[in-house]
């Protein structure tokens, strides 16, 4: 195990910046997920950690080691692809031994570490077949073994689970989130889905066009999002925003909005912006006859234990649609239905609608 550390790094393609001046700390042993959507820079930076793309400007070091110019093999990563990137001539023990054989390990030593793995892995009864006649989860775990079986300082993860269906995925998430408890491993994890991100992470590194937006565990980001794009980007379904202005009256902060107003009785501010942006997730509305917000029920969608209550607002310029989630069993509404919502104390986030900061603590 080894803490990654990267310092005032960029990397730029031609005139283009993909990552620009940007500096983290992994610490040894954890589950960090680099999160954000396509063409944000996180797998550029797996990617340089790897070796396989140069580092433009800062230093990347693994262990207090700097490596940006040891070759990848000296690095002493392992790493596994969005595609897997299996030989497909060769059988799962070839794929998942042959980084020992490269490394000229002694035969009963690769078969050793081979069915050591491939009993972790549930694949001792593969090891003969070829990388065609398994499924995209087999498949998943032999680039895992192989990634496994080099006892590597770091384990970096492109998106493994992409490629494979849904009920799949949420297996080989927890599939992939026992195995680095297993191995007490540091594992860099890219993904674009934020479920992924806040099932399996210790820390998420949140990242837009290359910089690093917010870094902390998922309760962290989930809870206290310290600007909008962290709001919308994390939770599902997304956050809800409305549009208003703030008024205080004996220590009492109060949000004002086109379509209702909201106490916020604990609510601490230090500025107070001419236009605030007030943001709260779905779990947090709840049906209330006395609330403040009055709409009209469009869609009521099933989900399973929960229903997601799909709320049109009115206003005289602009209807606002809410999604409100709430236990299946508590409510038996149809649409056309008026509905009226309140905010779960304390649940309130509050945004500047310029620079779209956090306000509330």
């Amino acid at each position: 195990m080894s803490d990654v550390t990267f310092a005032h790094v960029g990397k730029s393609y031609g005139p283009v910046r993909v990552i620009e001046d940007l500096n983290l700390d992994i610490d040894s042993g954890t589950f960090t997920v680099l999160l954000g959507p396509s063409g944000c820079g996180k797998t550029t930076l797996l990617r340089m950690v790897a070796g396989l793309e140069a580092i433009t400007e800062g230093d990347i070091s693994i262990g207090g080691r700097r490596i940006n110019d040891v070759h990848p093999r000296d690095r002493d990563i392992a790493m596994v692809f969005q595609n897997y990137a299996l030989y497909p001539t060769m059988t799962v023990f070839q794929n998942i031994g042959f980084a020992l054989e490269v490394a000229k390990t002694s035969k009963p030593q690769i078969k050793e570490k081979v069915e050591n793995i491939a009993q972790i892995l549930n694949l001792t009864e593969y090891l003969s077949r070829y990388p065609k006649e398994l499924s995209g989860g087999q498949r998943q775990r032999v680039a895992m073994g192989r990634a496994m079986v080099r006892d590597a300082k770091v384990f970096l993860f492109d998106e493994p689970l992409s490629n494979l269906d849904a009920k799949l995925r949420s297996h080989m998430r927890v599939e992939t989130r026992l195995l680095h408890d297993r191995l007490a491993a540091t594992t860099i994890y890219v993904t674009h889905d934020q479920i992924e991100a806040m099932t399996m992470a210790d820390k998420i590194v949140l990242m837009r066009e290359g910089r690093i937006i917010q870094t902390g565990t998922p309760d962290e980001l989930y809870d206290v999002p310290n600007c909008l794009y962290t709001a919308e980007f994390i939770g599902a379904p997304a956050m809800n925003f409305l549009g208003g202005q703030l008024s205080q009256e004996h220590n009492q902060w109060t949000f004002n909005s086109p379509y209702g107003q909201i106490a916020l009785p604990d609510v601490a501010l230090t500025t107070r912006p001419e236009k605030v942006i007030c943001g709260v997730r779905p779990a947090d509305l709840q049906i209330d006859p006395q609330g403040s917000l009055h709409g009209t029920l469009t869609v009521n969608e099933k989900t399973g234990a929960d229903l997601n209550l799909h709320i049109r607002l009115e206003d005289d310029k602009a209807p606002l649609d809410l999604v409100a989630v709430v236990p299946r069993d508590a409510h038996h509404m149809a649409p056309g239905q008026e509905v009226r919502l309140a905010i779960k104390p304390g649940k309130a986030h509050l945004f500047d609608a310029v620079s779209e900061q956090r306000l509330s603590a």
